[in-house]
């Protein structure tokens, strides 16, 4: 649990960039850009990136072998990039400027998001890894709060103020990483590729069984309404609720304060009952809450629904990568951290453009609507699921010995 926490750095580095990119950034675009469709469209860049090299360099990390381990050269590459052209984005003088810098602060972002995350099931028993992640984004949601909370205060004082500190914190978890997880000491299992060949094949074959499909598919939709809501509801506030940009960011961090408060519980809720069953719940609140904020039009309720939203949101983010990379073996965890980015990613790219430009053709309020609209299709792949066989209380998410599928 230790060596959980310390890693944990590394998803907090990563949670408080992304807050801060997605509350601010838009605010940036939207000084030269007009058409909500085109700022939702330029807000998926990261997932371009994320859809063709994340899922190579996480099945590429379970490839690698140098004496630093599999994971944290491309933590060693990417990190200090990213901090670099973080602290850049608001210091564009043109559209042109912001763009290339958005650019390469998403390329830098890829290098090392999915190998990041695949430390967390190397150093940690399948047994334990929901809780695991429950910690892990625990402490990646107190980025968010202080990315939603400080960060607009730093904002009124200067809008590159966020960045930088951004920036200076994602070199301080570095240095925490680096210090703290010797992947070779602390890996439960390290293994060398035993050939050329492993080093460099790339293929996601024997990955895809029925259960996977599903799950994926519900991790699509569940991303699509989620990644839509998140890129385009400050924008949400500023001009349908009529609220200002720093109360419009302030907000998302009630939603963030209640995902840290239950990331851990989600965890142990998932491990003692089950990933699906907590999953579900999960699905089925956040629908109801995407479809009541549609009547909100003041900022008390707002908040009170963000809370809850938060709640709801911890029990599927915190069960659902365990659960992906429970239903494959323990040699492909890079190679399914990919395939979980993978769909997340196709999510995020088609999800702001869809909904921007649903608003441009109707107006604001459709935003909520088709929210909740994905929801309600990812619970109808999520009950796809067979999880026929699963112990609730193994917290392990494997498929029974028959389905020639191991965890």
């Amino acid at each position: 649990m230790k060596k959980t926490w310390l890693l944990a750095f590394g998803f907090f580095s990563i949670s408080i960039t992304w807050a801060l990119y997605n509350a601010f950034v838009p605010f940036f675009l939207d000084n030269f850009l007009k058409s909500t469709a085109v700022i939702g469209f330029m807000m998926t860049i990261d997932n371009y990136f994320a859809l063709f090299l994340q899922p190579w360099i996480g099945s590429r990390s379970d490839r690698t072998d140098t004496r630093f381990g599999k994971r944290m050269p491309y933590l060693l590459i990417g990190m200090p990039l990213a901090a670099l052209f973080s602290a850049l984005i608001p210091l564009y003088t043109s559209l042109l400027t912001l763009i290339l810098f958005m650019v390469l602060m998403n390329l830098s972002m890829s290098l090392y998001r999915s190998p990041t995350v695949a430390l967390m099931p190397d150093i940690t028993p399948d047994e334990r890894r929901t809780k695991a992640n429950g910690i892990i984004n625990f402490l990646g949601g107190v980025g968010s709060i202080l990315a939603f909370g400080a960060g607009s205060f730093l904002y009124k004082a200067h809008p590159s103020l966020p960045f930088l500190a951004a920036s200076v914190i994602t070199l301080i978890c570095l240095f925490i990483l680096i210090k703290s997880i010797k992947e070779k000491r602390d890996a439960i299992a390290y293994a060398s590729p035993a050939s050329a060949s492993e080093k460099t094949s790339f293929s996601f074959k024997g990955e895809w069984n029925r259960p996977t499909i599903f799950l994926l598919a519900a991790v699509f939709f569940w991303f699509f309404s989620y990644q839509g809501v998140e890129a385009l509801f400050t924008l949400y506030g500023k001009h349908h609720l009529g609220l200002e940009e720093s109360d419009a960011s302030f907000s998302l961090a009630f939603y963030s304060l209640m995902f840290v408060l239950t990331a851990i519980p989600a965890g142990w809720l998932g491990h003692r009952f089950g990933k699906k069953r907590i999953i579900l719940i999960g699905v089925i609140g956040i629908a109801l809450v995407f479809a009541a904020i549609t009547f909100v039009e003041t900022l008390l309720p707002l908040r009170l629904l963000l809370v809850a939203g938060g709640v709801c949101w911890a029990l599927i983010n915190i069960n659902s990568y365990p659960f992906v990379i429970g239903l494959g073996k323990e040699k492909s965890i890079g190679t399914r951290t990919g395939m979980y980015y993978l769909v997340s990613s196709l999510a995020a790219i088609a999800s702001p453009p869809l909904m921007g430009n649903l608003i441009d053709m109707f107006d604001y309020s459709v935003l909520f609507y088709t929210a909740a609209g994905g929801m309600v299709i990812a619970l109808v792949m999520l009950l796809g699921v067979n999880d026929k066989g699963l112990s609730a209380g193994s917290g392990t998410g494997a498929l029974p010995a028959k389905s020639n599928v191991t965890s």
